[in-house]
Formats: C-alpha cells, sequence, structure tokens
C-alpha cells in the first residue's frame, strides 16, 4: 500500500496524512517521559502536529495526556481535536492568572505567535511574540520546551548561498521579524537562568494543499493573476514532515537554548515554480518583476542529521497543489506575503 496518494481528493484524506507519524516518532514518543501541552494548538500547524503526538501514543501501545490550548476563535478546530483524544482548555495565553493556571507539563511546544496585522498593531505583535514567551518560560522552567520561531530573523541571503544556518548572526528585517527575535531571547534568558533545555524552531514555509507558498503561487496561476518574482528563491517542506521534525526536537532540547532550522533541502525558483503550474493547469503565467539575488533561504543540514531528510518531495508537493487548486478545493486564503522584501505584514 502506498504511504501517499497520487493527489488528495479532500480535507479528511488531507488532514489524515497531515497528521500521520512516522516511524522514528512513535518511536520517540515510546521514550518519552512525561505529557505533552501545545500552547497556540489552533494555528495552521498546531492541530495536524497534536494528532500527530496522539496517533504516535496509539500506535506506540501508551497512554499519554496530550493538551491543547488556544482562544479557539475559529471553533471548528476543537470537536476535531476532542474527536481525536486531546484534552482542550480555551484561553487567552496574554492573561496572567490564566497561564498560571495551565497544569505543569513536563513537555511543551509552544506555538503561539502573531505575524499579519503587525503593521499598525505593532505593541500587541511586541506582546504575543516577546511579552508571553517570558510568561511561558517562567511557568514551565522545569519542563523541556520546544518554541517555534521563524527564519525572518535572517538576513536576505545570495541564493547560491546555502541558505542560513543556526550559526549566522540573526539580522531581522521589520519589527514582525524583531519581535521574533524577541521571541528566541525571552526563551534563551529562561534557559539560562532556571537551566531549561530549550529548542528554537527556525521554519522556513511549511506547505499543505490549502495554505502556504505553493498555494499561493499557484492560485495567481489558476486565476491568471500577476506573480511578483522580485524574491525570486525560497525554501519549502511538506508540512507533516514539518510536524513529524518539530515533534522529534523535544529530544534535542538542551541549556542554553538552541536554534535549529526546518525546511527542505531544495532552492526552489518561483519564476521555474510558477511556470510549472501554469504546465499542469494548462494555464498563462503571467511574471511581473525581476529576481534579486537575495532572498529569505535557509540552511536545514543541521536537522537533516538529526532527523534525515523530508520524505515528501517538491515535484510532488507541486503537483499535489496543482490539482488541489485545479479542483477548486477550499484553500484558507491566508497568502504567506512570502514575496515582502521589507518586512511590512
Amino acid at each position: 500500500m502506498k504511504k501517499y496518494p497520487d493527489y488528495y481528493q479532500n480535507e479528511d484524506e488531507l488532514e489524515k496524512a497531515l497528521s500521520r507519524p512516522s516511524r522514528e516518532v512513535v518511536e520517540m514518543i515510546k521514550k518519552l517521559d512525561g505529557d505533552l501541552i501545545f500552547l497556540g494548538v489552533a494555528g495552521k500547524m498546531g492541530v495536524s502536529m497534536a494528532r500527530m503526538a496522539r496517533e504516535a501514543c496509539l500506535q506506540a501501545g501508551i497512554e499519554k495526556r496530550i493538551i491543547g490550548v488556544s482562544r479557539f476563535s475559529e471553533e471548528s478546530q476543537r470537536p476535531l481535536l476532542e474527536e481525536s483524544g486531546i484534552e482542550t482548555l480555551k484561553g487567552d495565553l496574554l492573561d496572567l492568572d490564566f497561564v498560571r493556571s495551565l497544569p505543569d507539563v513536563e513537555n511543551v511546544y509552544y506555538l503561539a505567535g502573531t505575524k499579519f496585522g503587525t503593521t499598525g498593531n505593532e505593541s500587541a505583535t511586541w506582546a504575543m511574540n516577546a511579552y508571553l514567551p517570558g510568561l511561558v518560560a517562567d511557568k514551565y522552567k522545569n519542563s523541556r520546551i520546544v518554541a517555534f520561531s521563524t527564519g525572518c530573523v535572517y538576513p536576505h541571503v545570495h541564493y547560491q548561498s546555502g541558505g542560513s544556518k543556526e550559526t549566522d548572526l540573526p539580522q531581522p528585517i521589520g519589527e514582525y521579524a524583531q519581535s521574533c527575535l524577541g521571541r528566541e531571547r525571552l526563551f534563551e534568558f529562561g534557559s539560562l537562568k532556571n537551566l531549561t533545555p530549550v529548542s528554537l524552531i527556525r521554519l522556513f514555509y511549511a506547505v499543505e494543499m490549502r495554505y502556504g507558498v505553493l498555494v499561493d503561487i499557484a492560485t495567481k496561476v489558476f486565476e491568471e493573476k500577476p506573480i511578483d518574482i522580485t524574491m525570486g528563491y525560497v525554501n519549502v517542506i511538506w508540512q507533516g514532515d514539518a510536524n513529524a521534525m518539530i515533534l522529534r526536537a523535544i529530544e534535542y532540547c538542551e541549556s542554553p537554548a538552541k536554534a535549529l532550522n526546518i525546511t527542505g533541502p531544495k532552492l526552489l525558483s518561483v519564476r521555474e515554480t510558477a511556470l510549472k503550474f501554469g504546465e499542469l493547469m494548462n494555464k498563462k503565467v503571467r511574471l511581473t518583476g525581476v529576481e534579486t539575488e537575495t532572498a529569505l533561504l535557509g540552511n536545514a543540514e543541521e536537522s537533516f542529521k538529526r532527523f534525515g531528510k523530508p520524505e515528501v518531495g517538491i515535484d510532488k508537493l507541486i503537483f499535489w497543489t496543482a490539482q488541489w487548486v485545479a479542483g477548486k478545493h477550499r484553500v484558507l486564503g491566508k497568502p504567506t506575503h512570502f514575496e515582502n522584501r521589507d518586512g511590512n505584514y
């Protein structure tokens, strides 16, 4: 039986694929001491990641308490989690009393954050991306913490450079990226002060059929809208692979906290990707702008040493996305703004 279909025909099939644990995730869960909590679980990756952890427990034949915390502004996410056997807690993570009331759990996955709407709402962005991490670092000082960050903390680098490495100095562009570096610094401070083991995940563009850079490009091609290729190159990774790697990062938490890049191994040309979508969907491709030689790119060799390379390659991702968009299936309607070079979101 094939692990992956030729393409995805509905959201139920897609959700199951995004939540399917690898053999390595199941083995990790078998060895992992303690329960798991996912803070900010209702975001784009949290639901499938928490469900993957739950499915890994089932396959491993062990019982762990898995908790998902969110405001659940989209109520549809909560039943999906609870039907999978995940306990949910609803509340505002910026409420200090609510954070203090959360159960003590050994393994913490911090997924909360704000990106879009930063411009004109800078103070709220900093509160979510930098103040809240300080609260969480203190609340869970005796736990292991895997905390989402972003590749946006790096500067733009030459497309032939191989991408930014974890040892490169951050040079965030714009307030969103600056606040994300603030998030890292608060977790680093907690890790140093309390000897809390922490892993900081610098993620470059996880994609699935309803959201991500590939959906952005494919949708414009399908609608025959112009595609700006000024940001000419990107890295992406299948969200199912990213979920598995991030779950396994709990085994690599350490103090002082260390950053880890998560993305795919292949440099993608936005121009070539758009032309490929045009070919697959029989659409005329409209390109605007000229590629610059620099882009926001990550080198994920360190994560490949730990976890291996992603199972799903870029050609398959492009084909799946073309079939999904051309089939007029639901997309989230939340553009990544990957083409933005000034850091304003």
